[in-house]
C-alpha cells in the first residue's frame, strides 16, 4: 500500500496543477521593460469562479479528495482483478514479490510522468503555522508547539481508522470479509461470493491509502520514491502490532511514531547521533523479543 499512498499524493499534485492553469490576458496600456505588452496571468479557476475559485485554489489539497476517491477505487479494482486475485492461494513469498514488483512499476510510471524532484504542496491558509500547545498546559509560550496541519492530519487519521474499524466489526459485510480471511473455502460453501467482497475491500483499502497520501502532501513533498519509504515503515508497524490486528497496528503506529519524534529532538541527537534513523527498528526488535506475536497478536491455530 506504499505505492497506493504515493498515487494518492500525486492525485493532489495533479489537482493542484489543474487548478493552477492560468488565463493570460494582455494589457495594451502597460508595457514591460522590453517594450512588449504586459501579460497578466490569472489562475483559470479564479477567473471563472471569482472568490470561490480563490477558495478552491487555497484548499486544493482537501479538494483533491474529490479526484482521489474515484481514481483510487479504479486503481484498486484493476489491481485486484487483474493481478492480486491470482495470488491468493500462492505462497506468501510469491505474494510479496508480485506486490513489490507492482510497486516498483508504479513508482517508475510516476517518475516518468512527474519527474524525480519533490513537488511541494501548500496547506490551506487557515491551518498553516503552529499551535502553542504548551501554553494550554501552563508551560512557557513557545516551549511546546505543534504544526496545525499535522493536527488536522491526526484528526483525519483517527476518523478514517474509526470508520474502517466500525465497517469491519459492526457490519454484515465486514464480518463476512473477516470470516473469508480466516476460512475462505467454508464461506464460499455457504453461497457467498467472497471473491467479490475481497475485490470491494481491496478497492476501499486503495482509497484509504490514497486519501492518506493526499492529506500528507503538505507535510512531505511528494516524490516517486515516497511509497517505498512508507512501505517499510508500515510493514514494521503491522508486525509489531500483531498480524491481523487493526487495534494492534494503531497502537504500534502511535508508539513507534512517538519514539521517532522523541529521537528526532536535537537534544537527543546531540547525545546519540543518528538514533532517529534506527529507533523504530530497535523498538521493534525489543518488542518482538518480549512479545513474539506482537503487541496484540493472537495465537495461531497451527502454532502448537
Amino acid at each position: 500500500h506504499g505505492a497506493l499512498f504515493m498515487l494518492g499524493a500525486f492525485c493532489a499534485v495533479t489537482m493542484n496543477k489543474f487548478l493552477s492553469l492560468e488565463k493570460i490576458t494582455v494589457d495594451p496600456d502597460k508595457v514591460t521593460a522590453w517594450g512588449t505588452p504586459l501579460e497578466i496571468r490569472t489562475p483559470l479557476v479564479e477567473a471563472m469562479l471569482g472568490d470561490f475559485g480563490t477558495w478552491v485554489l487555497n484548499y486544493s489539497v482537501p479538494v483533491s479528495i474529490i479526484l482521489a476517491i474515484p481514481v483510487m477505487l479504479l486503481v484498486g479494482f484493476i489491481m485486484e482483478r487483474g493481478l492480486i486475485k491470482h495470488f491468493y492461494n500462492r505462497p506468501h513469498a510469491d505474494q510479496i514479490l508480485v506486490t513489490f514488483g507492482l510497486a516498483i512499476v508504479l513508482q517508475e510510471i510516476i517518475k516518468a510522468i512527474f519527474g524525480a524532484n519533490p513537488l511541494p504542496q501548500v496547506a490551506p491558509d487557515a491551518v498553516r503555522g503552529a499551535a502553542d500547545i504548551g501554553a494550554i498546559f501552563g508551560f512557557e509560550p513557545g516551549v511546546i508547539v505543534y504544526p496545525l496541519w499535522r493536527m488536522v492530519y491526526l484528526l483525519f487519521a483517527l476518523g478514517i481508522i474509526s470508520a474502517v474499524f466500525a465497517f469491519l466489526q459492526f457490519t454484515t459485510f465486514g464480518m463476512v470479509v473477516r470470516a473469508g480471511m480466516a476460512d475462505r473455502e467454508t464461506v464460499g460453501l455457504l453461497g457467498i461470493n467472497i471473491e467479490r467482497r475481497f475485490t470491494i475491500v481491496f478497492a476501499i483499502a486503495a482509497v484509504v491509502a490514497g486519501l492518506a497520501g493526499v492529506m500528507y502532501t503538505p507535510i512531505l513533498p511528494p516524490d516517486y520514491h515516497m511509497g517505498m519509504d512508507f512501505l517499510v515503515l508500515s510493514f514494521v508497524v503491522v508486525v509489531v502490532g500483531g498480524m491481523g490486528s487493526l487495534p494492534g497496528a494503531v497502537l504500534a503506529g502511535f508508539l513507534l511514531g512517538v519514539m521517532q519524534s522523541f529521537a528526532s529532538m536535537n537534544e537527543v541527537k546531540a547525545i546519540l547521533p543518528g538514533i532517529d534513523q534506527i529507533i523504530i527498528y530497535l523498538v521493534a526488535v525489543v518488542i518482538l523479543l518480549v512479545l513474539p506475536r506482537g503487541l496484540l497478536g493472537r495465537q495461531g491455530v497451527m502454532e502448537n
